[in-house]
């Protein structure tokens, strides 16, 4: 092999060896930013999501806060096996882990609950469903 076939390998093997080193500096960069960007977003997913649960839950709240006043009320307004219901839905809600957002049955809770309170308005024939924040487009809307 002759110096010059030598030399020409000797350039390409640092041409490899750079385009090498790019690539991992590359990465370990873009897999940093991934990790910071990735819990940012995470963050704030989580705390969209709980908003948006712990609503939920107080809008079934307040609706049992009103049925319950009813029921201090007049006892007899609602048949006992509607007071049952509500006092499961209740239950239910009591139940639901608030401070414990890695719980794995939180959202098989959160169906029962909804489940549970379509039952009782089925049961005093009223429709009423929660329907979450109105966007900004809604809120436009209804001042008009």
């Amino acid at each position: 092999m002759d110096s010059t076939s030598s030399n020409l390998g000797d350039f390409l093997e640092e041409s490899v060896l750079l385009d090498e080193s790019q690539y991992q500096e590359g990465f370990k960069d873009g897999y940093r930013d991934g990790l910071v960007s990735g819990k940012e977003e995470g963050r704030e997913v989580g705390l969209n999501t709980g908003f948006q649960v712990g609503e939920e839950l107080g809008f079934y709240e307040g609706c049992i806060d009103v049925w319950n006043s009813v029921i201090q009320i007049d006892p007899e307004a609602f048949t006992s096996r509607v007071r049952k219901n509500i006092e499961q839905l209740e239950k239910l809600i009591d139940s639901y882990p608030l401070m414990e957002p890695e719980n794995e049955d939180v959202q098989q809770m959160l169906e029962n609950i909804r489940l549970k309170f379509r039952v009782v308005c089925a049961n005093l024939r009223v429709k009423l469903e929660y329907e979450g924040q109105p966007s900004s487009s809604d809120k436009d809307t209804v001042a008009m």
